[in-house]
C-alpha cells in the first residue's frame, strides 16, 4: 500500500512542478516584453506564449489526472487478481482435503454428510464467484443482454429471498421484505433477480457474526411512475467518503470489517451496470462504518421496466 501511494504521488509531484515552471515561465515572458523599448511589436509574441503556455499547462495536468487513473485502476485489477487467487484457492483447498478424508476408511455417516455438505458450500462458493465475474465481463463488453418477461413484484421479491436464505443457510424468514401483491412489472427479470440477490448476499456476509441477531430487509414499492427497491442492513457499513466508490469495478472498502470477508469487488459493479441497464439507477446510503447499509433502486417505468396492477 506504501509504494502505491508513492507511485501515485510521484505524478502528482511533477505535475505541479510543471505548472509552476510554466508560470514562472510566463511571468518572466511577459515583464521581458513589458520592460523592452518597443512593446507593441512584440505583443502578438506574448499572445502566442500566453497561448502556448496555457495548453502546456492543460495537457500537463490532463496527462497526470490520466496516468493517476490508470495507477489506480492497475491498483485495483491487482488487488483483484489476489482476491481471485485466494477466492479459488480457499474452496479448492478445501475440497481437496474433504476428498482425502473421504477416502479414509471409519468414517462415521454422518461425518461423510457433513463432508459433502462442507464440498457442496464450497462449489456453491465457487459458482457464484465465476457468475459474478462472467456478468461483470458481459456487462463492460456488450451492455448487458435484455431478455424481456412479466413477473410479480412480490414474486420477485420472495423468491430472491428464498435463494440468499438457502444459500446462507438461514431460518426461513431470516430476511423480512414486502412488497405490493398485485403489482407486476415487465422487465428483464433475469437482470433484476441478479441485482437483488447480490444485495441480499452482501447484506448477509456483511452483518455482525457475533450472537447479535441478523436484521436484513427488502422493502418493494411503487412511487408513482417508478419502482423502488431497498435492501436494508445493520452491518459493517461504508464510510461516507467511499459511498460512490463501492460501485467502481474491483473496489472493496479498505476497512478491516471488509478485508476478512470473501469478495472479489465485482459485485456492486454488476448492480449499478444492471440497474443502469434496466433504466434505473442504484445509491448507496450509510451513516458510516458499524452503522449499517441502505440500498435504494429507482427503477423508472418510462424506460426499461413497466409497470402493470
Amino acid at each position: 500500500m506504501r509504494s502505491s501511494k508513492r507511485s501515485i504521488s510521484v505524478p502528482i509531484i511533477l505535475a505541479t512542478i510543471t505548472v509552476i515552471l510554466s508560470v514562472a515561465l510566463l511571468v518572466g515572458w511577459i515583464l521581458i516584453i513589458l520592460l523592452s523599448e518597443d512593446v507593441g511589436s512584440e505583443l502578438w509574441l506574448l499572445v502566442i506564449g500566453v497561448v502556448s503556455l496555457v495548453f502546456i499547462m492543460a495537457v500537463s495536468v490532463l496527462f497526470s489526472v490520466s496516468l493517476v487513473r490508470e495507477m489506480n485502476e492497475v491498483t485495483r485489477q491487482t488487488s483483484f487478481i489476489d482476491s481471485v487467487t485466494h477466492e479459488l484457492k480457499s474452496p479448492l483447498a478445501s475440497l481437496r482435503l474433504c476428498l482425502e478424508t473421504l477416502d479414509r476408511s471409519g468414517l462415521q455417516q454422518e461425518q461423510r454428510r457433513q463432508l459433502r455438505q462442507m464440498m457442496y458450500d464450497d462449489v456453491e462458493r465457487l459458482s457464484i464467484f465465476i457468475d459474478d465475474i462472467l456478468t461483470a465481463s458481459r456487462v463492460a463488453h456488450e451492455g448487458g443482454t435484455h431478455s424481456i418477461a412479466q413477473a410479480g413484484l412480490a414474486d420477485l421479491v420472495r423468491d430472491c429471498v428464498e435463494v440468499i436464505e438457502r444459500r446462507h443457510r438461514l431460518l426461513a424468514g431470516s430476511i423480512s421484505w414486502s412488497a405490493p401483491e398485485d403489482v407486476v412489472l415487465t422487465t428483464d427479470v433475469v437482470a433484476l433477480e441478479t441485482v437483488l440477490k447480490n444485495l441480499l448476499d452482501n447484506a448477509v456476509k456483511y452483518s455482525p457474526t457475533d450472537d447479535e441477531p441478523l436484521y436484513v430487509r427488502v422493502n418493494a414499492t411503487v412511487d408513482e411512475s417508478y419502482v423502488v427497491l431497498e435492501v436494508i442492513d445493520r452491518g459493517v457499513g461504508i464510510p461516507k467518503k467511499h459511498l460512490k466508490q463501492v460501485f467502481d469495478r474491483f473496489f472493496r472498502v479498505p476497512v478491516e470489517s471488509v478485508r476478512t470477508r470473501h469478495g472479489s469487488g465485482l459485485g456492486l459493479y454488476v448492480v449499478q451496470s444492471l440497474v443502469r441497464m434496466l433504466g434505473g439507477r442504484v445509491t448507496a446510503h450509510s451513516e458510516g462504518e458499524g452503522k449499517g447499509t441502505r440500498m435504494e433502486i429507482r427503477l423508472d417505468a418510462s424506460k426499461s421496466t413497466r409497470i402493470t396492477t
